[in-house]
Parts: C-alpha cells; sequence; structure tokens
C-alpha cells in the first residue's frame, strides 16, 4: 500500500473506509491539547473544588478516556483500535485550563484523533460542569502535540510545551 492510496475515496470517488490491513501493527503514541479560557471566578472554583456540579477534574479525566476510546463512533471513517494507555494531564494556568491527553496503542493505525477526541471531550465536560460560574467560558488551542510510530514516522508541535518547553 503507497502513501497515495491512503484515501477515504475509492477507485469510482466513492466514500469508504481505507483497508490497513496490509500495514504493520506497531507500537503509536500520541498527545494533544486543548485549553478552556475562563473568568478568575471559574479558575477559583476549581481550584478550591467548591464547583457545585461535584469533582471537576475526575470527571473530566473520565470523559476525555471514554471519549478516546470510543472515538470511531464520533468520527467517521475512523477505525476502531484497542488502546492501550490513556492518560489525562488538567493544568490551571492564568486564563485557562489546559488538558493535555497521551494516547498509546499497538495497531495498523495511529491514535491522533482519539487523542485529539480526548481532549474534545474533556473541554466540552470542563464546560458543563463550570458554566453555572460563567457561560463567557471557549475553547481553543485544540491541537496535536506529538505523535509517534507508524509508517509516517514522528511529529512534534513547534512549542509543544512538553517537558518543561513552552
Amino acid at each position: 500500500m503507497r502513501t497515495k492510496d491512503l484515501t477515504h475515496l475509492n477507485s469510482a470517488g466513492r466514500v469508504h473506509m481505507i483497508d490497513v490491513s496490509e500495514k504493520t501493527d506497531t507500537e503509536r503514541r500520541a498527545s494533544a491539547e486543548g485549553r478552556l479560557f475562563a473568568s478568575p471566578e471559574v479558575l477559583h472554583t476549581v481550584l478550591t473544588g467548591t464547583a457545585v456540579k461535584g469533582d471537576v477534574l475526575a470527571v473530566t479525566r473520565i470523559a476525555a478516556i471514554m471519549a478516546a476510546k470510543r472515538t470511531a463512533e464520533w468520527i467517521p471513517l475512523c477505525h476502531p483500535i484497542s488502546l492501550s494507555g490513556i492518560d489525562v494531564a488538567i493544568e490551571l494556568e492564568a486564563d485557562a485550563i489546559r488538558v493535555v491527553t497521551e494516547v498509546a496503542t499497538t495497531a495498523a493505525t495511529g491514535v491522533e484523533m482519539e487523542a485529539l477526541t480526548g481532549v474534545n471531550a474533556a473541554l466540552l465536560t470542563l464546560y458543563d460542569m463550570l458554566k453555572s460560574v460563567d457561560r463567557g467560558m471557549h475553547l481553543g488551542g485544540i491541537r496535536l502535540l506529538s505523535k509517534s510510530g507508524g509508517r509516517s514516522g514522528s511529529y512534534r508541535a513547534p512549542g509543544d510545551g512538553l517537558r518543561g518547553e513552552e
């Protein structure tokens, strides 16, 4: 299978799911990030654990993990894959809550979409759990930070904030 063959259009121009059966199972990892930009009042609510809906950070982690595991149900034509690990980090910043997901698998296709889906679900969950404090919050900065494994090799976003870099 050649790279140019990896298209969601078949020879007749119809949408189909890419056949990855000829690809080798390899260890693959991806990380993604996103932010919920919020008021100081929202950040204080999270920091003090006083949200009326309960443990915001625990529920957010669970939402990210559940969504990453079910990515193929969210994204058309995305392959369902078995995940070997999912980690969710949540950091409070001066004007935002930053979520980073790291996802791992041994499969014939990558986990970039799973990492990105996890981040999006986490941010939506944060919004839902904190909207009673401030409905003016907004999501942003959602991006792939890194990926490794597979035929296309590794990728690392510039200024990715990993390992203490900003």
